[in-house]
């Protein structure tokens, strides 16, 4: 239902802790995430630990979904020196390619202890449906 669209994500991780500059705000930073099929709903979700609501955009343009976050800093006072800091900081973004068979219509977002959790209708059109079969007395009938 969907494509990685940064298949070196996990080399860039890697390059960004060997060079100390993983939690930086120097460039976005791919979040992890899970996605799976429930019922008739394809359901993904993001972890944003520590990320407020309102630093949140999902946005969605044709079938290109773009999750954005910005994580901030805690302390904010002049004289606070940091002794230790593993916590990644900055701007966080994830683009998805949806397959045509959602509904990007009707995607529905919650957040709740860290976690993003959109829900995607499957829609109509790609659902499975019975097909009848009309014999050819049928079809004289109606005209065809």
């Amino acid at each position: 239902m969907l494509m990685r669209t940064d298949p070196f994500r996990e080399l860039d991780r890697l390059a960004q802790q060997l060079t100390g500059t993983a939690g930086t705000w120097s460039r976005p930073t791919a979040m992890p995430m899970d996605a799976y099929r429930e019922g008739d709903t394809y359901v993904i979700a993001f972890d944003l630990p520590g990320v407020p609501e309102d630093a949140i955009d999902v946005d969605v343009e044709r079938n290109m979904l773009t999750v954005r976050a910005e994580k901030r800093p805690a302390a904010k006072a002049d004289d606070v020196q940091m002794e230790l800091s593993e916590r990644p900081l900055g701007v966080f973004s994830r683009q998805v390619v949806l397959a045509d068979t959602l509904d990007t219509e009707r995607i529905e977002a919650d957040y709740d202890a860290g976690v993003l959790t959109l829900r995607i209708p499957i829609a109509e059109r790609a659902k499975p449906r019975k097909i009848s079969i009309r014999s050819p007395r049928e079809r004289k009938q109606i005209g065809g």
